[in-house]
């Protein structure tokens, strides 16, 4: 791997279109050395026998039943409206 240096996150910076002065180039580029050491830590991890995950919620179908049910009054659901006229709601002309 690379090393980390001052060069090489002033590099990345520019092609992410960021700005850092000194004091923030220092601490950006010592927190990215501990974030791929880190990586690195990560890489000698036995993960041989796990299985590989593409979603952690296992919460399969977590929508209610659709059951048929009785509408809510018109005068009810227009109540909160800010604007209606004949019972739909009114809203600004989108096409001329």
């Amino acid at each position: 791997m690379a090393e980390i240096n001052k060069d090489l996150v002033k590099y990345i910076a520019a092609l992410a279109r960021l700005e850092f002065d000194e004091e923030e180039l220092d601490d950006f580029t010592e927190k990215f050395k501990n974030i791929l050491d880190y990586v690195e830590q990560l890489k000698e991890l036995n993960v041989d026998n796990v299985a590989p995950t593409y979603h952690i919620n296992f919460n399969y179908n977590a929508m209610r039943e659709d059951e048929v049910r009785e509408s809510l009054e018109i005068s009810q659901v227009l109540r909160n409206a800010p604007d209606k006229k004949e019972g739909f709601f009114k809203v600004p002309r989108v096409l001329e």
